[in-house]
């Protein structure tokens, strides 16, 4: 397709990704029909430029592209193929985009499925950037899928992403994401406890990551998170009852595939400690207070 094409896309989910998602898109020039049972957060959205769909079947009948941003794969399920959903509108000639983080087994399940019964490619698109990364074109993407699917995908990803890999077939990208977000809690939780061992040596920990950028210590986490942490600002980037729901998929991954993972069990825990604390909706900042010893606020 030409560099200066743009499509009809349907996007289902309009919590905080699906909505800076939408956002972008709309400003990119692409024509987007939304739905989400929540209609304050479809109305937030009518009111920058997109359509407010009936339904997920009204939605898709009137896009070339279907992109999902939802929480859970049961949630994905019953979008796609529960009543009035994706496949009751699907066709050969569409494509189906999942930016939710979801079980990689799943994904290839129900990837099958979708084709098999209506013809229509499903690539698994999860995400690393957050709200930011989304608003600027700036994510990075991790796929699966055939390399054709991956190619149609990019007229959409293109726009979203600095980043976009093709990592196998379907199911790839969910694992990848894993990996990701493997990283990313461990490295929360690195940044979490070098904060409190900079303030008990008597040193500003906001001063850490410019005293070592390029080091071999260095990392976007540690440049773009350790000041955040040691403010104990508790602005919204991400929910710790997410990033679990990730860590319980990779390690039910890593249970299947006997795969040894002992640091990152002990983040897991650490995170589950953190939702039964109340702070799962939270950000993870947040888990700032667990090391201070103060209760949820």
């Amino acid at each position: 397709m030409q560099d200066d094409y743009r499509a009809d896309v349907a996007v289902i989910g309009a919590g905080i990704m699906g909505t800076a998602i939408v956002t972008r898109l709309i400003e990119t020039g692409h024509k987007v029909s939304v739905f989400d049972l929540d209609a304050e957060k479809v109305a937030a959205l009518t009111a920058k430029g997109a359509h407010a769909a009936s339904s997920v079947e009204n939605a898709v009948a009137a896009s070339e592209f279907c992109v999902l941003s939802l929480n859970h794969a049961n949630i994905v399920r019953a979008v796609v193929f529960g009543e009035n959903g994706v496949a009751a509108a699907a066709s050969a000639d569409k494509l189906l985009i999942d930016m939710s983080s979801i079980d990689p087994a799943e994904t290839v399940d129900m990837a099958k499925r979708l084709r098999a019964e209506t013809g229509m490619a499903w690539v698994d698109c999860p995400l690393s950037g957050g709200v930011p990364g989304a608003l600027g074109g700036k994510l990075t993407i991790m796929a699966g899928g055939s390399p054709e699917d991956f190619e149609r995908a990019r007229v959409v990803m293109r726009h979203l992403a600095a980043n976009y890999t093709l990592m196998g077939q379907s199911g790839a990208g969910q694992t990848t994401k894993l990996i990701n977000q493997l990283f990313c809690a461990v490295l929360f939780q690195a940044v979490a406890e070098a904060v409190k061992l900079a303030e008990a040596g008597g040193v500003d920990p906001s001063a850490i990551p410019a005293a070592l950028a390029g080091g071999r210590a260095d990392s976007r986490i540690l440049q773009e998170f350790m000041a955040k942490f040691s403010a104990r600002d508790f602005s919204p980037t991400g929910r710790i009852d997410n990033m679990l729901k990730d860590l319980d998929s990779l390690q039910a991954f890593a249970l299947k595939t006997k795969t040894p993972l002992p640091m990152t069990g002990a983040v897991v825990e650490i995170h589950r400690l953190l939702c039964a604390a109340g702070l799962g909706p939270k950000d993870s900042a947040e888990m700032m207070r667990l090391l201070d010893g103060l209760q949820a606020g």
